[in-house]
């Protein structure tokens, strides 16, 4: 059978790719694709344990069985029902406040809490000239989806919306701007921290920082 490999930030960087085409016996796991591709690549080899693993724009473990046709994609570290209704995107323009706060407020709506996300000129002692974020575009909208309806569903009454940006970023732009409502205030901070923390630990958007000394992506070192 064969599937499709899909690299992203680190391993598309290092490869000089964005995939490929993988040809394994039938039956065979996820596992076994990554022990052909650490054969073959170096950086898988290298990051072997490091990062995580989708098919299909679902996260899967190792032992997930593979058929033919199916795309697998290398997840990096971060710096991870359908909901078409909800205001969830990622945009290559600057993300806005204005238009996330519209799709969340209502008269049943008490209190909203945003959350901005912007370019800072250090990190972790290092100077920052610039940012770069590339995302696995249509998974991270599937995941972002995903999160707001979880908390949605802890917490009755909340609605959030997120845009994330990708691409070249400068100190002071916005990266990320979130917010939430909810008919009282406390459920709304709760929301908007939640959103932010989650979409951390498991949306698909890397980020590399760009300075005087350097670049490297956030959690990989370079």
């Amino acid at each position: 059978m064969k599937i499709q490999v899909l690299y992203f930030a680190v391993f598309r960087e290092r490869l000089r790719t964005d995939g490929e085409a993988l040809e394994l016996p039938e039956g065979a796991t996820v596992g076994a694709a990554l022990e052909v591709l650490a054969g073959r690549h170096a950086v898988v080899k290298g990051l072997l344990g490091r990062f995580q693993t989708a098919v299909n724009e679902a996260m899967v473990g190792t032992e997930q069985p593979l058929a033919d046709g199916d795309e697998l994609a290398l997840i990096p570290p971060e710096a991870g029902g359908t909901g078409n209704e909800r205001h969830i995107r990622v945009v290559e323009e600057p993300p806005s406040i204005d238009r996330c706060a519209a799709a969340v407020l209502d008269p049943e709506m008490g209190g909203m809490v945003t959350f901005t996300g912007v370019v800072r000129r250090s990190s972790k002692g290092r100077e920052v000239e610039r940012l770069e974020y590339e995302a696995y575009a249509s998974m991270a909208d599937k995941v972002m989806r995903e999160i707001a309806a979880e908390i949605e569903g802890e917490l009755p009454g909340v609605r959030i919306a997120v845009e994330h940006r990708v691409g070249k970023l400068v100190v002071g732009d916005l990266a990320v701007v979130i917010a939430a409502a909810a008919p009282h205030r406390a459920e709304a901070f709760t929301a908007c921290r939640a959103m932010i923390d989650r979409l951390k630990e498991r949306v698909p958007i890397w980020k590399r920082e760009i300075g005087p000394d350097g670049c490297e992506w956030v959690g990989l070192g370079p």
